[in-house]
């Protein structure tokens, strides 16, 4: 079988330029993996554009040729890694000599020795994955399968070209690769690859928190992530990496009154943000939502199950898990922790008495992430029962038209304290201390609750018709 479409002009003749490079050195080259892969499921447009070359030699050396050969190409070598990559305009080039790998029980670290095509495709973590094209002028554009890859892929199965043990064992991390091109393919695992998984589950623990973080990440974007959760809690492996996520998992009953189960709402949860768009730290934050309710969990006579504080709690939680699974401690991490602390007020606000204090302070401390915030509770409206979905969206819709109301009157998003530090000082006559944070506490509150507008002159009026009550405070306060 050879290529004969789908395949862009220029990345032919990249593949021609390889070609007659690898002749000059008398090495064999091949393209291997995802690339082949995505040409059979015709899907190359929606993938990056990078390249893998498999070469029998030096994969420095070949590089080195084809970078000669491609004006204005960049060459970047890692000697440590026996591998080298060239940018070529919008490709990535990378390339390494076949090699076949053993490992030791105790170590992720394999042991690398020079080898054929045949001991790198025995190496690959599934069939699919193993799918190659000579680029040698013999057999050029031959695929070589002997896995029978091509036939999984018309099958839609996930599995490994050895023994699942094995190959999981060499690598755990395969374990999660496996349940993410599932995710993403819309493939089913074969029966004999998933129960490997559940036996080899434990032996994930050797692998570092940024591989598997960036998998995890992969499964977190895909167009319906809950699949890949399922996979990953039936087969344990969940559980040995995010055990605050698995413990959401299961229904307790109390005078036979039940509770939903917050692991399969979650999940639901993150499939609607997925399908209002939601980016990837959106999706984190329907994730870690309701993280904290086991420990919130009681049941109370009367009214049944409560999380009071499951909000606040999951909130002072969100940094300890983004450290522990390798994710940013940046304003991504505190952007997920607002929302996980403010999921619960939204719909807090949907009564007709609510006033515009409430919602003034509701947008003065999501600021921006107003609109997230909206997002997450709208997904976060999870029933059998349509009529009860249809009337929760229609109290949303109340308020977001109270938010976009008191937003055009108020302007609270993002607010800045109308009255400065030196500004403060000069009207009152005083030195800098806490006397100043204290004013502008005093006028914030003010506006919030909708005594003055948010404007410099009401403020400032406001500041000099309490002046008195101020430096008498804080005369009573350095008694």
């Amino acid at each position: 079988m050879k290529f004969e479409h789908h395949i862009p002009e220029s990345h032919q003749r990249v593949f021609e330029v390889i070609s007659k490079s690898a002749k000059d050195l008398n090495q064999p080259v091949y393209v291997v993996g995802g690339y082949v892969r995505d040409y059979y499921l015709d899907r190359l447009k929606e993938t990056d554009p990078d390249l893998d070359f498999v070469t029998i030699g030096s994969g420095i050396s070949l590089a080195e040729k084809v970078h000669q050969a491609l004006e204005g190409s960049h060459l970047s070598v890692f000697k440590q890694f026996g591998t080298a990559l060239v940018k070529a305009g919008d490709l990535e080039l990378e390339f390494v000599g076949a090699r076949k790998e053993s490992y030791r029980r105790d170590s992720r670290k394999p042991i690398v020795e020079d080898g054929t095509l045949e001991d790198d495709q025995l190496r690959r973590d599934l069939t699919i994955n193993a799918l190659s094209w000579s680029l040698n002028a013999e057999d050029y554009g031959t695929l070589i399968d002997p896995f029978g890859g091509i036939q999984d892929l018309k099958n839609k199965i996930i599995r490994t070209p050895v023994d699942p043990e094995q190959t999981f064992s060499d690598d755990p991390l395969r374990m999660l690769r496996a349940i993410r091109f599932a995710n993403q393919l819309k493939f089913e695992i074969d029966p004999v690859t998933y129960e490997a998984i559940k036996e080899m589950a434990p032996r994930l623990d050797i692998i570092s928190k940024e591989r598997i973080i960036t998998e995890l990440n992969k499964i977190i974007m895909t167009d319906k992530p809950s699949i890949g959760f399922t996979h990953l809690f039936h087969t344990g492996l969940l559980k040995q990496f995010f055990p605050q996520m698995h413990k959401l998992q299961g229904v307790k009953e109390v005078n036979g009154h039940l509770h939903k189960d917050n692991f399969w709402h979650t999940l639901q949860v993150l499939d609607n943000v997925v399908e209002y768009g939601g980016d990837l730290w959106l999706r984190w934050a329907a994730i870690l939502h309701d993280i904290a309710k086991p420990p919130t969990q009681r049941y109370q006579e009367g009214v049944g199950w409560t999380f009071h504080g499951h909000d606040a709690l999951g909130a002072k939680w969100t940094k300890g898990i983004f450290r522990q699974l390798g994710l940013p401690l940046d304003e991504r991490m505190r952007y997920v922790r607002k929302l996980v602390r403010l999921h619960l007020r939204p719909i807090a606000l949907v009564s007709e008495i609510v006033s515009d204090s409430a919602v003034r302070r509701l947008i003065y401390e999501a600021g921006d992430d107003i609109d997230d915030l909206m997002t997450l509770c709208r997904a976060d409206i999870t029933s059998k029962n349509e009529n009860k979905v249809e009337r929760f969206q229609e109290n949303f819709n109340i308020v977001e038209k109270k938010i976009k109301e008191v937003e055009k009157k108020d302007r609270i998003r993002n607010w800045k304290n109308p009255l400065s530090g030196e500004e403060i000082m000069e009207a009152l006559e005083i030195k800098p201390g806490k006397i100043i944070g204290d004013i502008k506490d005093l006028v914030k509150e003010a506006i919030l609750n909708g005594e003055i507008p948010n404007n410099k002159e009401a403020a400032y009026e406001y500041m000099m018709e309490n002046k008195s009550k101020i430096l008498e405070s804080e005369k009573e306060k350095q008694k």
